[in-house]
């Protein structure tokens, strides 16, 4: 899969980001903004789907056309030490966004106004959203991006995310489709 990686300076954001042009695009390309998870995007965590999510997009984007847009802002933006103390948090019972609370951050810290930049300054200001996340929507938009359509990523549920998923579903209003039991026995089979 051929890939063009452009990098950034004089960002709002002074975290070093890439945008990773990806196939043809048509009028409107396909975009996802994804917030690095070192633990899920390279060595494969179940406690979350953002490798599966990382995957599919790069999948999804060749075929089509269009960028990933990866942001550094690992943890939902609290960093990755501070990630690992949330892991502990959520082995006593805690959701993700508590276990960030707990720690004194916000629930989710994440800015993807940094996106929006990187966007224009390539030259994209319609796209077509890779996301659940309306809330990733409603930012860029605000930030100059016209999002025409939000496109849903698969469900990428297993018996050690199952929770996580919940909580992105139920906290944040993700619009994922979520059947636990279901989900939980298709991740087993």
């Amino acid at each position: 899969m051929e890939a063009t990686v452009t990098s950034f300076d004089a960002l709002s954001h002074s975290g070093e980001h890439v945008l990773i042009g990806m196939g043809i695009p048509g009028d409107i390309p396909l975009v996802r903004v994804h917030s690095e998870c070192l633990t899920g995007d390279v060595f494969g965590s179940l406690r979350c789907d953002c490798g599966p999510q990382l995957r599919e997009a790069q999948r999804r984007i060749h075929e089509r056309g269009g960028a990933l847009v990866y942001l550094r802002q690992e943890g939902r933006g609290i960093g990755l030490y501070n990630k690992i103390d949330t892991y502990a948090l959520q082995d006593t019972g805690l959701d993700t966004f508590e276990a960030n609370t707990a720690l004194g951050f916000a629930p989710d810290a994440r800015d993807y106004a940094v996106a929006a930049q990187m966007l224009q300054a390539a030259g994209i200001h319609r796209i077509d959203l890779l996301t659940n996340n309306s809330d990733k929507s409603e930012q860029l938009r605000r930030s100059g991006i016209e999002v025409v359509h939000e496109i849903p990523t698969e469900t990428h549920a297993n018996p050690h995310n199952i929770r996580y998923l919940a909580a992105k579903s139920t906290v944040t209003r993700h619009g994922l489709t979520l059947d636990a039991d279901r989900d939980v026995k298709e991740a087993l089979s």
